[in-house]
């Protein structure tokens, strides 16, 4: 019974011993077909130099590549090859490469190209003029410049990249540049997907087209769709127009972006700002909507108008530009402010239209209606619509008109009263900025307190008239004269009676006004910005010459019986502590 299971424990070593030495036989490099062959032991000790004929080359294969080439020699003890000639290799049906010279090791499965190297798979095409490809890994690695050829997205180069063969995956480093017909992009990492066409942009990185310019030091572009998603210090650069945010959505085909979170968008031909945390931008309509805190700021040299809306919308070729703010909308200047349901502006004309709906403040019958408003240092100024007229070119404060039921009020500042006119239209002239003089039109009328020059008062006047000329002076009411049809009556101090002292239609809305940028937004609910959805953080290239590799090459070395095999002699030296290297390389790697 013991000499059975000798017997058969015998069978079963011997099976697995012819078993493992079968498939050691199998991993050995097989040259399957040459025109001829001979030794040369003085230059190639150990080696079969093999040479192609008049009919095909030489055909060599191991473990699921096929090589061809015009001479070969064969290193049999260290599974080894140097291919000279028009090299061909295969793997399976996806992957080819053609270069003029190939080392390749049995052992490592680590083959090197140089010369013209052209790897080709089914979605892009390699050419550099050396090239590492490790089987193991199934990576292909270029570290002295390369060029990457996709159909539908461009070309790519850059100084170093890694081509992850198993799920179709370039990663570029160091002076990356993307050319397609319709842009250039340009970044110190991008990390690409041949199948998708998907890049992922990571570092400082433009985007240069035709009809704008894209920043962003992180980022992601698909190459097929042309739309792309930007992050941290995003920037668009139109041709009148910059685009700043949080972050940035672009679709080229479109002529579209949108913006999210702490947005800017300057015009740098008519030297505007709109600010807000979410934008649209349509190039080709020239139009852009803003919301959430949106705020328009006209510049000027020394006093800048701003106006904010739930709403802006800024229309129209730089020349013949418009904005519109609607839904509480509100205007400060540091002399003058308003408040409107919308706010209408004409560049071009230097128009200015603040306009109400005809509706009331709330459902109460016997509420006032709330009309459009504006203020000059002291005095407030109403009416259905309001007009301000400011010059194109200066930007200055021209001229001011109100339609129907016009109404001014300013406090008299030495009493508890109100200096009011009020009448069908009202027009107002403007120097440096300040109201010079007032025309009230048609069933005008007053109630303005007189004093003498010490500021005494003497009188209250109260009348009607068919027009109101009024002089300012230093802000202040300096002359009032009435014009054609004049009726009323001059109070002697104490004797005005407090119920005549107020015309109809009055409302004191001091409490609205704004009396400083901050106060525009004072009104508004409380601001909740989305949380953006970044992209991944940046992964740094891997090492191509891994310990997995260089454990490859060692077993490579015990082959060989020497300090370093065939298959470790292109492997690049690592620096040794101290030794002097590229900056910005040693960064990367």
């Amino acid at each position: 019974m013991k000499f059975y299971k000798f017997t058969y424990l015998l069978v079963f070593i011997t099976f697995l011993v012819s078993t493992c030495l079968f498939a050691q036989q199998k991993r050995k490099i097989e040259v399957k077909y040459a025109g001829n062959f001979e030794f040369n032991e003085e230059k190639h000790p150990g080696a079969r130099i093999f040479f192609r004929d008049d009919s095909q080359q030489i055909h060599i294969f191991h473990d699921g590549i096929d090589m061809w080439c015009d001479q070969a020699i064969y290193f049999e003890k260290e599974n080894f090859v140097e291919a000279y000639g028009s090299v061909i290799i295969k793997q399976g049906d996806s992957i080819n490469m053609n270069s003029k010279y190939v080392e390749y090791s049995g052992i490592t499965k680590l083959a090197y190209a140089s010369g013209d190297v052209v790897l080709t798979d089914p979605t892009s095409i390699i050419k550099t003029d050396t090239l590492y490809m490790d089987r193991v890994k199934q990576q292909a690695y270029y570290k002295s410049g390369g060029t990457v050829v996709k159909d539908s997205s461009g070309t790519i180069t850059s100084q170093r990249g890694i081509y992850y063969m198993s799920n179709k995956k370039y990663q570029f480093v160091q002076n990356v540049k993307l050319v397609n017909p319709e842009y250039v992009i340009e970044s110190d990492q991008l990390d690409y997907y041949s199948e998708t066409g998907r890049a992922y942009l990571f570092g400082p990185t433009t985007i240069t087209g035709e009809t704008s310019t894209i920043y962003c030091e992180r980022g992601f572009y698909d190459t097929k769709n042309d739309t792309g998603y930007f992050l941290k210090k995003s920037r668009i650069d139109y041709d009148d127009r910059i685009i700043e945010g949080d972050s940035l959505y672009f679709d080229r085909n479109r002529s579209f972006a949108s913006a999210t979170n702490n947005i800017k968008i300057t015009d740098t031909i008519n030297k505007a700002i709109i600010k807000g945390h979410y934008a649209e931008v349509f190039r080709d309509r020239d139009s852009v909507f803003i919301t959430k805190r949106a705020l328009a700021i006209s510049v000027q040299e020394n006093d800048s108008i701003y106006i904010h809306s739930d709403t802006l919308m800024v229309t129209g070729k730089p020349e013949n530009r418009i904005t519109r703010a609607y839904y509480n909308a509100k205007i400060y200047k540091s002399d003058i402010s308003g408040k409107a349901d919308s706010i209408h502006v004409n560049h071009k004309t230097g128009l200015t239209k603040l306009i109400n709906l005809g509706r009331f403040s709330s459902n109460d019958k016997f509420a006032k209606k709330r009309t459009p408003v504006l203020w000059n240092i002291g005095n407030q100024m109403t009416g259905d619509t309001i007009h301000l007229i400011s010059n194109p070119e200066t930007k200055k404060l021209d001229s001011l008109k109100v339609f129907d039921n016009a109404f001014i009020i300013s406090n008299d500042t030495l009493g508890n009263g109100y200096h009011q006119m009020s009448g069908k239209q009202l027009f107002g002239f403007f120097e440096d900025n300040k109201l010079s003089t007032i025309d009230i039109i048609k069933n005008a009328e007053s109630i303005y307190y007189m004093r003498n020059d010490k500021n005494e008062l003497v009188g209250t006047d109260k009348s009607r008239s068919g027009i109101i000329k009024i002089w300012i002076t230093d802000n202040a009411i300096d002359e009032v004269r009435k014009i054609k049809d004049v009726d009323g009556n001059v109070f002697p101090e104490g004797d005005f009676p407090e119920k005549e002292s107020l015309l109809r239609g009055f409302v004191w809305r001091d409490d609205e006004r704004p009396k400083s940028v901050d106060d525009l937004f004072k009104d508004d609910p409380p601001l909740e910005l989305p949380v953006i959805k970044g992209l991944e953080d940046y992964v740094p290239q891997d090492e191509f010459f891994d310990d997995a590799l260089m454990l490859r090459v060692k077993e490579s070395d015990k082959k060989s019986n020497s300090k370093q095999s065939k298959a470790s002699r292109k492997i690049p030296k690592k620096p040794k502590i101290g030794e002097k290297t590229s900056k910005k390389i040693t960064k990367q790697q």
